[in-house]
């Protein structure tokens, strides 16, 4: 067993850590080290106070968090391996697994089916699938009407409401009885599926432990010590569940930040800090202002901007490091020239000779929508970038359909991921087919899965039994062999069965990259059998069911990242760009209406500061594409509160000078471009050679992305080093000479 290292700590870490009996709060700043600390206390816990791993709990909000945690205590102490170091989610599902079979379904009057361990847990992908059936079958016809069930369902059971309850509640809301009976009727179509979704994880168990007492006692003397990280991130039910938990000991120990609480559109709760010091009177606080992640430049921004906030606990993050370079500010005629600008910094810093990577920089904006041009051009750069929190592995459709094939077999009732794969591969079997397939097991009181399985005790008619019967053979064969093989075996068994390589056997690049996804889920699949060997097939889908956007993020990838400032909490970057800093855009137009929004608006701009290390760059445009027509935009008042620009009020002849001037930004193709002038050029150092002659209008030149086109036009490029070159397969495209990879080819 190693030695704790408690000189590690600071002062402030070490005096909350030793605090280790009662409820304690600690307000921990933007990298501040609170990681660190719950680490070792649980550590110091285990080492030093003779407790018993088994009796402590430790919730994070991501699992690559929990998965970092228990390695840097298994690193620690090898006991650290009995300890319960999970997300609310992992933990419940862990929780329901053992007990949800004795909860009746009050949602259900019809077919009273009991939930088993086999549950399916619905992705938002399934969810929103089932929702669509839902309200087909009630016969609504309202526009968006899926989308606003599915925020409304979401909302009333962060708030553990009832459909009656919620109704209640919400009289005044349009549309309420119908919201009621899709809500109520969604939560039978879950019980008939034995299905849960991400909220009836939470919801169910705290039903649990309200219904049975005894199972909820049980939990409370096993956890004695009891951890919450990210404690800002927990929606009204989570820390409902969490109270419950500490009710026998109260040792519960949770680390946040109200300055950081940027999720409310998904439940989060920033009460939930204040409310703690109401429901634990004898709770110890401790503060955590010391940073260790940024410079003293880019804290003060942070500072200057967050003081503005009125619901907050007062913090001022102070830091050793050094007082780094100045936090630039770049303001681009419109959103192609603030993409040349981010292109052009990042490629200056990575040949610069200061050992910058890629991997080093982040591009955080408000909406995703953002993405386009700064993808085109490092597109035209050859930068490499991932786009953070865009289609996650696990939704691509070779995956889910696979991910089907096994839910359907670890849980007959799921008629969802039924429905998915009874034609995958393609057997001629139609919606008209699978709707009679529906309609019959509903009859029989039975699984779509039973009903093909025993199709001759049911009588099929003799149409549907022809089409069904390759699917019949394959899940006949599948169900056998389901329970004679190993986990992993049967996973590689299925593959193989269902023949991906005939499925996908062209040559294209989308085919060759399916093979290659379904090669990485087998891997998947072999490495976590490898490390959890008494686990089943369901487990297995549990733990990729359960993965969040940041738990897709690897550092070791060589690559720019994309990402919405929602999306990267969490992580940090050396270098970080937070672009389209306009009125409307960040903050977003609908923050104007309340106080509370706009305080919420203004932590995310704290989030997206407080991600850089060394270097921070703000931009705006004075122009930008949006609603459908190019207007003018105003900078962000965020940018005066973090003093980086005076207010200044737009004029009348800016505005109408701006507004005239829009047309010269069309080029050949039709695209707005951009043109910098002296004052925007961002690589202005001086070049003996006459770029005009070297890349004159007219020359032929290959690009490794666009094929070969001609320069166009070279007009000022001796100052902006850009040339216009016109691509056959793309169109005209403007492009920087000093990082653009263009080799040229002579006369055209």
């Amino acid at each position: 067993m190693k030695d704790i290292n408690l000189d590690l700590l600071n002062p402030s870490q070490l005096t909350a850590l030793k605090q280790i009996t009662g409820p304690v709060m600690v307000l921990a700043g933007a990298g501040s080290g609170k990681t660190r600390l719950v680490t070792y206390r649980i550590a110091y816990l285990i080492k030093e106070m003779g407790v018993d791993p088994q009796n402590i709990l430790a919730i994070t909000f991501t699992n690559k968090a929990a998965n970092e945690m228990k390695e840097r205590l298994i690193a620690m102490t090898e006991e650290a391996e009995n300890i319960w170091i999970s997300t609310f989610h992992s933990m419940c599902v862990r929780i329901l697994r053992r007990h949800i079979s004795i909860l009746k379904s009050n949602k259900n009057p019809n077919h009273q089916i009991n939930f088993d361990s086999n549950f399916s847990i619905y992705t938002d992908t399934e969810r929103d699938k089932a929702l669509k059936t839902v309200v087909q079958n009630l016969k609504i016809d309202k526009d968006n009407f899926v989308q606003k069930l599915s925020h409304h369902i979401s909302n009333a059971k962060n708030n553990n409401l009832s459909p009656w309850d919620y109704q209640k509640l919400n009289q005044a809301e349009p549309d309420i009885e119908e919201i009621t009976k899709g809500y109520s009727a969604y939560q039978s179509f879950l019980a008939n599926n034995n299905a849960l979704d991400f909220d009836d994880l939470l919801t169910k168990t705290y039903e649990l432990f309200v219904e049975y007492p005894d199972i909820l006692s049980q939990y409370q003397r096993r956890f004695e010590y009891i951890h919450i990280d990210e404690f800002q991130d927990t929606n009204y039910i989570q820390y409902q569940i969490a109270k419950m938990l500490a009710g026998e000991y109260k040792n519960i120990f949770v680390v946040g930040d109200e300055d950081q609480c940027i999720y409310s559109w998904r439940g989060a709760n920033i009460q939930n800090i204040f409310d703690f010091k109401k429901d634990f009177p004898d709770f110890k606080q401790f503060k955590l202002e010391q940073n260790y992640r940024s410079t003293k430049q880019i804290l003060t921004i942070a500072n200057k901007l967050i003081k503005n906030n009125q619901t907050r606990n007062d913090k001022v993050l102070w830091t050793d490091n050094s007082v780094g370079i100045k936090v630039e500010h770049y303001q681009a005629n419109d959103e192609f020239s603030e993409a040349e600008y981010v292109a052009n910094q990042i490629k200056n810093l990575v040949n610069s000779g200061l050992g910058y990577s890629y991997n080093d920089f982040a591009v955080l904006t408000r909406l995703n929508a953002l993405s386009a041009p700064l993808e085109e051009k490092f597109l035209n750069y050859n930068i490499p970038y991932k786009i953070f929190g865009g289609n996650k592995f696990f939704d691509r459709v070779e995956i889910k359909n696979l991910t089907s094939y096994l839910k359907m077999l670890t849980n007959p009732y799921d008629s969802t991921s039924f429905t998915r794969i009874i034609n995958f591969p393609k057997r001629g079997i139609g919606e008209a087919t699978i709707s009679n397939i529906l309609e019959l097991s509903e009859f029989h009181n039975t699984t779509p899965f039973n009903l093909i399985l025993n199709s001759d005790e049911y009588l099929l008619d003799d149409k549907i039994e022809r089409k069904v019967k390759p699917f019949k053979d394959i899940i006949v064969e599948l169900n056998e062999n389901y329970e004679k093989l190993e986990p992993y075996k049967f996973i590689e068994y299925l593959v193989k069965i269902i023949d991906f390589k005939s499925i996908y056997n062209t040559n294209s690049e989308e085919d060759l990259a399916r093979l290659l996804n379904i090669d990485s889920f087998l891997l998947m699949a072999q490495e976590f059998f490898k490390n959890n060997p008494k686990t089943n097939v369901s487990e297995f889908l549990q733990s990729i069911t359960l993965v969040s956007d940041m738990d897709e993020y690897d550092d070791k990838n060589n690559t720019v990242t994309i990402a919405t400032v929602h999306s990267v909490k969490g992580l940090e970057f050396k270098v970080v760009f937070v672009v389209g800093l306009e009125e409307r855009m960040f903050p977003i137009v609908r923050t104007y209406s309340t106080n509370t929004e706009m305080e919420e608006e203004r932590r995310l701009m704290f989030v997206a500061i407080t991600r850089a290390e060394q270097r921070l760059y703000l931009t705006n445009a004075k122009s930008r594409f949006i609603y459908g027509k190019r207007d003018y935009m105003l900078p962000s008042r965020f940018l005066k509160e973090c003093e980086i620009i005076e207010e200044r009020p737009a004029s009348r002849f800016e505005t109408n000078a701006l507004s005239t001037n829009f047309p010269s930004f069309q080029n050949m193709s039709g695209r707005v471009s951009f043109s910098l002038n002296k004052k925007d050029n961002i690589s202005s150092k001086p070049n003996a050679e006459n770029l005009e002659k070297k890349y004159a209008v007219n020359l032929k030149v290959s690009h490794p992305k666009f094929g070969t086109g001609v320069i166009t036009s070279n007009q000022g490029i001796n100052i902006t080093k850009c040339v216009s070159i016109n691509f056959e397969n793309f169109g005209v495209k403007t492009l920087s000479v000093e990082y653009a990879p263009i080799t040229l080819l002579g006369e055209n």
